[in-house]
């Protein structure tokens, strides 16, 4: 049975929902000022072939997005005709609306070419637990195509202590961890590129550095340039406004093991990113219920919480 969160996220667009377009780079229009939701839900067919990895892939989505999507479903084997949800509706993160935008806790990078009312979106792999990814704001110092490896002692280090040695430099080509492109941070030791590998993208793999795939990474280094900024946040719950009705869209908090959040953890943060909205928190009715249910479901998927001047259920206390 569908949950009361995916039923009403499905009823954003029943015809979007089950047509879902080819595989094209996720490049959606700017929604009008004030609002903050793109794209739409699509759901697929699965073929008795199709893993998650692979979808993903098609369809630029990254492996855990599709997971917390569609709980239930097995990401290796889905099943010959089984429905696929693709999370392909965002609610924009918080802040300026310019140049490249990263946000942590969804895998996914936002790029806003300067002039033009579009979004680009790419899902990433990031840092892996010990090795996380930073927050803050730096820009592109330097894009190079085909690069050489040269990796870090600290890596060297560990993979030898995995009795996996590396060498000084691994040259351009099939056997390059960083893929056909990489985009250096002004951070010192960071960076944008592609991969050699296939799974990992849309997970927690790697050792800070962002990771795309490959024909994501070539097409995001035909958009930016050097000195582009870059704003990398950690932001797992988005609000937003879309033709007068307010979303939520939740996504596991990163946490490392010892650090795990409480539901009611969970719930605080959730207020406390409200209150940081322009709109007082006062003035909208919530469903604290289905505030509730989607704090709990952590799936991705914008769900309607309110709609603005008038109450969508009559829970009124955040009571959790």
């Amino acid at each position: 049975m569908l949950s009361r969160a995916f039923a009403v996220a499905c009823s954003v667009s029943i015809a979007a929902l089950f047509s879902a377009s080819q595989s094209v780079a996720l490049e959606l229009p700017l929604p009008p000022e004030g609002e903050d939701v793109v794209g739409q839900i699509q759901v697929i067919k699965a073929k008795y072939e199709d893993t998650f990895a692979a979808l993903g892939e098609t369809h630029d989505l990254g492996y855990l997005e599709l997971v917390a999507a569609n709980p239930g479903v097995d990401p290796w084997l889905p099943g010959d005709g089984t429905d696929i949800i693709l999370p392909t509706r965002y609610i924009l993160p918080p802040g300026p609306r310019e140049g490249v935008v990263i946000n942590l806790a969804e895998y996914r990078l936002y790029y806003y070419p300067e002039g033009e009312n579009v979004v680009h979106t790419f899902p990433l792999g990031i840092g892996r637990e010990g090795w996380g990814s930073p927050v803050g704001n730096t820009r592109i110092s330097a894009m190079t195509s085909n690069p050489a490896w040269y990796p870090p002692q600290s890596i060297r280090d560990e993979h030898a202590a995995d009795g996996d040695p590396l060498p000084k430099v691994v040259p351009p080509g099939p056997d390059n961890p960083l893929g056909p492109y990489k985009m250096s941070l002004a951070l010192p030791g960071y960076l944008i590129h592609g991969s050699n590998k296939k799974f990992g993208i849309g997970m927690r793999v790697s050792h800070g550095c962002f990771r795309m795939l490959n024909h994501n990474v070539l097409e995001l280094a035909g958009l930016v340039k050097v000195g582009t900024s870059v704003r990398i946040i950690d932001e797992p719950y988005k609000f937003g406004v879309s033709q007068g009705k307010v979303y939520l869209e939740a996504h596991t908090p990163l946490q490392d093991e010892e650090k795990k959040m409480t539901l009611m953890d969970k719930h605080a943060v959730v207020i406390n990113t409200l209150l940081k909205r322009d709109e007082p928190a006062g003035s909208l009715q919530l469903d604290w219920e289905m505030v509730r249910e989607i704090i709990a479901g952590e799936d991705g998927l914008p769900i309607q919480i309110a709609e603005q001047g008038q109450a969508l259920a009559t829970h009124e206390e955040p009571v959790f």
